[in-house]
């Protein structure tokens, strides 16, 4: 299978079937994200609509220099936090997150034998659901944090730069939020003998076709083909 190098290439040349192929490979994941920020499957599909319409119109632009899935996870994660601040009427550069947290690190009551992750749940169709309950749960300044920093991969700078928040308030957020999160997780995992329905879509049925961005893209270009 082509990597995602040789698809951006193929792409830029015009390849439409490769920017399919790009979509299909990583919309899942960018749906994780901006479902994590905003929590609301019909806003994450724009957010992902919105993050490849602009992949398309800069793909031109991307250079390399670090992984497509982590241009792509930045794209992705700014179009949703755009979207949140529309919607609660702030500016583009206002914090978000609420008031800096401070205090001792409370030890989780609850944490079981195993070894899941839970940024790397999100990729695994069986747990997402779960995963998605336990992350809407998070007061949101952890919320974010931990979307952003585990999830896009944003670093420390970038997370505070995005939130309006210091560095340190990153780091405390990040840890309640992974704590929070294995002790959730672990009440379900670690009970010997539970089993979990496979889920098999990224939320509600949906999906977000390359076909789809193509028509808005063409469009926002006047019927440009």
């Amino acid at each position: 299978m082509d990597d995602d190098a040789i698809l951006v290439e193929r792409a830029r040349g015009g390849d439409f079937g490769a920017f399919e192929a790009l979509v299909g490979r990583h919309e899942g994941r960018l749906y994780g994200i901006a479902r994590g920020i905003l929590r609301s499957p019909e806003d994450a599909e724009d957010a992902v609509q919105t993050a490849f319409l602009s992949v398309l119109e800069h793909l031109g632009e991307f250079r390399g220099e670090a992984p497509f899935s982590s241009w792509i996870a930045q794209i992705v994660s700014n179009a949703a936090l755009k979207i949140l601040r529309k919607r609660r009427g702030l500016p583009l550069a206002a914090p978000l997150g609420g008031e800096e947290e401070e205090g001792d690190i409370a030890h989780p009551e609850f944490i079981a034998d195993w070894g899941g992750d839970p940024a790397r749940l999100a990729e695994d169709r069986e747990v997402r659901k779960v995963l998605e309950g336990a992350i809407d749960g998070l007061p949101e300044g952890q919320r974010l944090v931990f979307v952003l920093r585990d999830m896009a991969g944003k670093s420390v700078a970038e997370t505070a730069e995005a939130l309006g928040i210091s560095r340190a308030n990153v780091k405390v957020r990040l840890l309640r939020a992974r704590l929070a999160l294995r002790e959730r997780l672990t009440r379900v995992f670690g009970v010997p003998g539970r089993r979990l329905e496979a889920s098999h879509d990224h939320g509600g049925g949906r999906s977000t076709p390359a076909a789809e961005i193509l028509r808005r893209y063409r469009e926002s270009e006047g019927g440009a083909a």
